[in-house]
C-alpha cells in the first residue's frame, strides 16, 4: 500500500509542476495586459489564472505531507491532508470572488474606462487554449489517479477557461463601443469563480467528515459474488480518492470451519480491492449464518 500511495502522490506532483508553469504563465500575460489596457474583465481574469497557480504550490505542499507513510499518530495514513488542501483551494477561491466583485462595481459605475485593443484579444483567445487544455489534462490525471486535489484544480481551470471566453466576448464588445459590456462580464465571472469554490468546499468536506465514499449496494453485490459468502452487512466505507477504508460484515454458513472462514474473508477482500481500485484496506467481520 506505501507504494502504492507513494507512487500516486509523485504522479500528482508531476502534473502539478507542468500545470502550475501553465497557469502562472497565463497569468501573467492576462494581468500585464489587464492592467495596461484597464480592463476588468481581463484583470478580473488574470488574477483568477494567478490563484490557479497559487492552489498548484497549496496543492504541491499538500502531496508530499499526504505522500508520507502511515506512523503512530497518523495509522491511516497522510492522504487526507489532500482533501485539506482541497478545502484550502475552495477558501482562496471563495476569496478571490470577493475581489472580483469590487472590480466588477467600479466598471459598472462607470470609475474605469476600459480598451479592447487586437493584442489583448489575441491573448485572451491564446490563454483559453491553454486553459482548456490544461483542465483536460488535469480531469484526465484525476480519473486516473482518484485524485481529489487534481479533480477539484480541474473544475477551477475549467471555470478559469469559461471565463477568458466571456472577456474574450466583451473585449469584443467593448471595442465596438459597449463599454459596461466589461463590468457585466466582471461580475458573471464573480458568479461563476464563487459556484466553484462552492462544489470544490463540499467536495474536500465530504472527505474530511468521513463521508460515504463507496455505494454500499456496490459493494455488497461484489462481496456477496465470492465462493461462500451467504450475505455481506453493515458496509461502511470512508477515506479519500486515493486510500478509501472498508468494514463490512460477512455472513457464511455454520459449519464452515475457521481457516476456511479466514480464507473466504481473504478472497472477499482481494474481491473488493479488484473492483474498486481505491480501495486501501478492508476489515472483515465474520459472522456464521
Amino acid at each position: 500500500m506505501r507504494d502504492r500511495v507513494a507512487r500516486r502522490a509523485a504522479k500528482v506532483r508531476r502534473v502539478l509542476l507542468w500545470i502550475l508553469a501553465a497557469n502562472w504563465s497565463v497569468a501573467a500575460a492576462k494581468l500585464a495586459l489587464g492592467v495596461w489596457g484597464g480592463s476588468a474583465s481581463l484583470t478580473a481574469d488574470g488574477l483568477h489564472s494567478l490563484l490557479d497557480g497559487a492552489s498548484n504550490v497549496v496543492g504541491l505542499v499538500a502531496m508530499t505531507v499526504a505522500a508520507s507513510p502511515p506512523d503512530a499518530e497518523h495509522p491511516y495514513g497522510h492522504g487526507k491532508f489532500e482533501a485539506v488542501a482541497s478545502l484550502a483551494i475552495g477558501g482562496m477561491v471563495g476569496a478571490a470572488a470577493v475581489g472580483l466583485g469590487h472590480m466588477a462595481y467600479g466598471a459598472l459605475t462607470g470609475e474605469a474606462r476600459p480598451q479592447a485593443t487586437p493584442a489583448m484579444i489575441a491573448v485572451t483567445g491564446g490563454t483559453l487554449a491553454v486553459n482548456l487544455a490544461v483542465s483536460a489534462v488535469e480531469r484526465r490525471f484525476g480519473r486516473e489517479l482518484n485524485s481529489p486535489l487534481l479533480a477539484a484544480d480541474a473544475q477551477h481551470t475549467l471555470s478559469d477557461a469559461l471565463v477568458s471566453l466571456a472577456v474574450l466576448a466583451s473585449l469584443v464588445l467593448v471595442r465596438f463601443g459597449v463599454t459596461r459590456a466589461d463590468g457585466v462580464v466582471a461580475l458573471g465571472i464573480m458568479v461563476v469563480v464563487t459556484l466553484v469554490a462552492w462544489r470544490i468546499v463540499r467536495e474536500a468536506i465530504g472527505a474530511l467528515v468521513d463521508a460515504a465514499r463507496l455505494d454500499a449496494r456496490e459493494v455488497e453485490a461484489a462481496g456477496a459474488a465470492v465462493a461462500g459468502v451467504l450475505a455481506v452487512r453493515q458496509v461502511r466505507s470512508r477515506g479519500h480518492g486515493g486510500a478509501v477504508f472498508v468494514d463490512l460484515t460477512v455472513v457464511v454458513a455454520a459449519e464452515t470451519a475457521l481457516e476456511a472462514a479466514h480464507a473466504i474473508a481473504h478472497e472477499l477482500e482481494a474481491a473488493l480491492m479488484r473492483r474498486f481500485p481505491e480501495v486501501a484496506e478492508v476489515i472483515v467481520h465474520v459472522e456464521p449464518s
